[in-house]
């Protein structure tokens, strides 16, 4: 039944694109695209008959291995903005735009070291399974589904904008064409496939990636003779800033900007529920810190191609009239100078991969935030909070519909948002994983004194206050309100809501003298021996 309704919604949708993005870009793009297309659905197809349980949909039934997962991780992580983003800001900035790549790089030691083995020992589907272990299960888990579902949302919004534009950049197709195509394409991998086929298309996407990136970097490297020199040189003389691109501190200037904008990336990594949820795919502990190896390993690499792009960029497009409009602006928008030093590089076919390889890119992104919003839904709030006696088969039809309300309206707001700046939504996205989630599922895993008061304290405390000042500062209050001056001078602030999040968990735990607080502490040696051998208890509900 699964694949005949998969094979009906695709059947309605996909011949609108093949016949409008024909008429409108260049064959080999097309192509490229069909291909990646047409293996992720198949992949698709074939994960929908082995999703049948809870355990199947949300966590591929714990039988990905630690390299698989650690590029499904990476295919997760590395989006779009990262890939062209990055690019751009090292195109503009010089050395300033690595600022936001390092950022995000440094949370995974993080995840490795403190959580991968501990997340794997204590969860099912989802970190409010962690969250909540030892915790009152009701009060938990709905802070953890909002919060979470917080996070997907504004992500979600950043991503479906970024596709639509990127597409209709690309594949010359409409702006609510190209997110409509988005949206469908996500529904039927996460609604028919599961994590399964989540995972298979981020992996796919990863290799795609990390491939193209590699390609370009080496042929970058090849025109200047495999010479850092004669390409950082290159990009000085091409560059109007000259040798300034070459230093930091143009980009965050005062030290608190630059601290909270450190912690968001760094702990907001560390908090992103499709991320955390990766770690449930994978049979044991030792194959989740394995995850985390590969992960940072394809990551670091990544980052590393990012840069040499960026330069390649200044050296190869910057100045060339072919890449930019009669105005001086760059064809396609500031954030295409990657998809155009592919053209560069290899022409209109390597043109076509790369085109291919951003489309599969934001498809492995959003596919992964759907999934995540879908299990907040389904697992959370309504198998662990609204009907507690819910079956598997329930559990996942609940998950189901979930994923298509969530595609459907990750579409409408897509559309809605197409003419905003929606660069403040990750940077929020970050800053409440960070302040909300991080904090509480840290916490909850060392510090035995911990209560549900202190965690609910402290957690909405967090997610309050990032999203009060993330209003209130320049990203938002001026930039897209029109105000004059911010009520808020800082467009990051991780270094406060952070900050208010631990010491509310702190000061509401040790001023909690109850009974419940007092089971609560008694129960972090159950759970410590089980975050070490995944051996004991499922949970503490009470």
């Amino acid at each position: 039944m699964n694949r005949v309704l998969f094979g009906l919604l695709l059947w309605q949708a996909f011949p609108a694109f093949a016949q409008s993005g024909a008429r409108e870009r260049g064959s080999s793009a097309i192509v490229m695209f069909l291909i990646f297309v047409g293996a992720t659905l198949a992949i698709t197809w074939w994960a929908a008959g082995r999703t049948k349980t809870a355990k199947d949909f949300y966590s591929a039934g714990g039988g990905i291995t630690g390299f698989q997962n650690g590029l499904a991780i990476a295919g997760d992580f590395m989006s779009a903005a990262s890939f062209l983003g990055i690019t751009a800001l090292v195109y503009k900035q010089g050395y300033d735009g690595l600022i936001y790549a390092i950022g995000f790089l440094v949370g995974w030691p993080i995840i490795m070291f403190l959580m991968s083995e501990r997340l794997r020992n204590l969860g099912r589907y989802t970190f409010a399974d962690v969250a909540a272990y030892r915790f009152s299960q009701t009060p938990i888990r709905v802070f953890s589904a909002v919060a979470g579902l917080s996070v997907v949302l504004l992500y979600l919004i950043a991503q479906m904008v970024g596709a639509g534009a990127l597409i209709q950049t690309l594949f010359g197709l409409s702006f609510e064409l190209a997110v409509v195509i988005v949206g469908v394409l996500i529904i039927a991998y996460v609604t028919f496939g599961g994590m399964l086929a989540t995972s298979w298309v981020q992996i796919i996407k990863a290799v795609l990636l990390l491939t193209g990136a590699s390609c370009m970097a080496f042929g970058t490297l090849y025109l200047v003779g495999f010479s850092f020199d004669t390409l950082f040189k290159t990009a000085v003389d091409q560059h109007s800033k000259g040798m300034a691109i070459m230093y930091v501190g143009g980009l965050v200037s005062d030290p608190i900007s630059a601290i909270s904008l450190g912690i968001a990336l760094m702990f907001g990594t560390a908090g992103l529920p499709h991320i955390l949820m990766r770690f449930f795919t994978v049979p044991d502990a030792k194959e989740a810190r394995k995850s985390v190896f590969y992960a940072t390993g394809f990551i670091g690499y990544f980052y590393i191609l990012t840069f040499i792009i960026g330069m390649g960029a200044v050296a190869f497009i910057l100045g060339n009239p072919a890449y930019f409009n009669a105005d001086g602006s760059m064809i396609g928008g500031d954030n295409m100078p990657a998809v155009h030093l592919a053209h560069a590089l290899g022409g209109d076919l390597f043109l076509g991969f790369i085109s291919a390889v951003a489309f599969a890119t934001i498809l492995a992104v959003v596919a992964g935030l759907t999934l995540a919003g879908a299990a907040a839904i389904s697992h959370d709030l309504y198998a662990n909070v609204i009907n507690k006696q819910a079956g598997d088969r329930q559990e996942v039809l609940v998950s189901r519909v979930a994923t298509v309300v969530l595609g459907l309206l990750a579409v409408l707001l897509g559309i809605l948002f197409q003419k905003q700046n929606v660069a403040f939504m990750v940077g929020l996205a970050f800053t409440i994983a960070a302040s909300a989630t991080f904090p509480v599922l840290i916490m909850s895993m060392f510090w035995q004194r911990m209560t549900t008061r202190g965690a609910l304290l402290g957690g909405w405390a967090g997610l309050l206050t990032a999203t009060g000042m993330v209003i209130l500062g320049p990203a938002v209050w001026v930039q897209v309100l029109g105000h004059d001056t911010a009520v808020v001078p800082y467009s990051n602030p991780a270094l406060f809501s952070v900050s208010i999040a631990f010491l509310g968990i702190w000061a509401g735990s040790v001023l909690d003298h109850s009974k419940r607080a007092t089971n609560e502490r008694a129960l972090f040696e159950a759970q410590f021996i089980r975050s070490q051998t995944g051996i004991g208890a499922e949970g503490a509900s009470h």
